[in-house]
């Protein structure tokens, strides 16, 4: 059987977005294991190895990590390693230079770059020569928004470069939800206009960017921030010290959304930086407007003034002026969402999946070729 290695920094990360292609590979006669620091289950995987990585470049324990996987790369000896978010990538491919790369595939997807234009200028320089080290023994880069396309050209990041509409979203997970029911349950009032926010809590996602944000909005406005995530605990804090604690939600990591998204008025973002972002992805298909950050991957998904409002980073006075106007007139909100509703339907997991398993090679024609090497 050909061997597959299928690596990301998380499970959450496996779990959300790739647990239909993890079934692909198996169905289709890969002999799969998985990288995942943390751990990770899937009815078909072989074998999880599971070694530690820290959110830092630096981190000891990473370099550590890159021996022991060049070790056991050594032994394995995989024909097509597929590997997903940027620090697994860049230890796995480290990995993969140690071993000696051999007549093995390396395909990397890109879930953001973060070394673009709105990125520090020493880090943007640290994270892309991280990168321009591992261009050696990248064979495809796969990459889901315009500019990380560019980026992944102007440096020849890769053998091949391709793009790709995203990972594909399921978007059934959020049919049948109940707006009122939800609403009710969080006592707000018809009145109120519900923003929401789903993501993990960094300095990326830029949580307390809306937390301070919300004082300059009326006291009707409520915010919804479901997740979890390292910097939780200081936008609690931050919400608690503004006095807006009874209008910013925390209500932990939510395995169901679909109530969510019916119950809210609005999807926003804060982020930094993205690839192509599940949760505008969301919104769009629940058929709510959106107001999101300027930033790659949220301006190829959303058309200012069309299908919401982008606002440069950092700006709350704009972020403000977006929710105000969105607020005063729902037949605007309506024509939107209608419009991001259409929209969204080119990103949904069945329109997506054959491209993606195509650019991943796990397609049964690059299994053939593996088993007839």
């Amino acid at each position: 059987m050909p061997k597959l290695l299928y690596a990301a920094s998380n499970p959450v990360h496996l779990r959300n977005f790739h647990r239909p292609y993890l079934a692909a590979a198996c169905k289709e006669g890969w002999e799969t294991q998985v990288f995942c620091p943390g751990g990770y289950e899937q009815e078909g995987i072989r074998d999880c190895i599971d070694l530690p990585l820290r959110k830092s470049l630096f981190a000891p324990v990473n370099f550590q990590t890159a021996l022991q996987l060049a070790q056991y790369l050594r032994r394995e000896r995989f024909d097509l390693i597929c590997v997903h978010t940027s620090l697994a990538a860049f230890f796995l491919r480290l990995a993969v230079m140690l071993a000696g790369k051999g007549n093995t595939r390396v395909v990397t997807m890109v879930h953001g770059y973060l070394f673009d234009r709105d990125t520090p200028f020493p880090k943007r320089q640290l994270l892309l020569a991280a990168e321009l080290l591992c261009r050696p023994v990248t064979d495809r880069v796969i990459v889901m928004n315009s500019r990380d396309l560019e980026i992944a050209k102007r440096y020849r990041l890769g053998r091949e470069i391709l793009s790709v509409p995203g990972i594909g979203v399921d978007y059934h997970r959020l049919d049948g939800g109940d707006r009122d029911l939800l609403r009710k349950r969080l006592g707000l009032s018809e009145q109120a206009l519900l923003l929401l926010y789903p993501a993990e809590f960094s300095r990326r996602k830029n949580q307390a960017f809306l937390i301070r944000s919300m004082a300059k909005l009326p006291a009707e406005t409520v915010l919804a921030l479901p997740g979890a995530g390292t910097e939780l605990e200081a936008c609690r804090k931050l919400a608690g010290k503004l006095g807006l604690a009874q209008r910013i939600l925390f209500p932990g990591q939510a395995e169901e959304m679909k109530d969510w998204y019916a119950a809210a008025d609005l999807c926003v973002s804060a982020s930094r930086s993205e690839g192509l972002p599940f949760h505008i992805l969301e919104g769009m298909y629940a058929g709510k407007p959106v107001i999101g950050t300027r930033v790659k991957g949220i301006e190829d998904l959303v058309q200012n003034g069309v299908g919401g409002f982008l606002y440069r980073t950092g700006d709350e006075e704009a972020f403000a002026d977006c929710v105000r106007t969105l607020a005063s007139d729902p037949e605007l909100r309506r024509i939107m969402g209608e419009k991001n509703r259409e929209h969204s339907a080119k990103y949904a997991l069945n329109a997506v999946f054959p491209l993606a398993i195509q650019a991943m090679e796990l397609n049964p024609d690059r299994k053939n070729k593996s088993e007839n090497a």
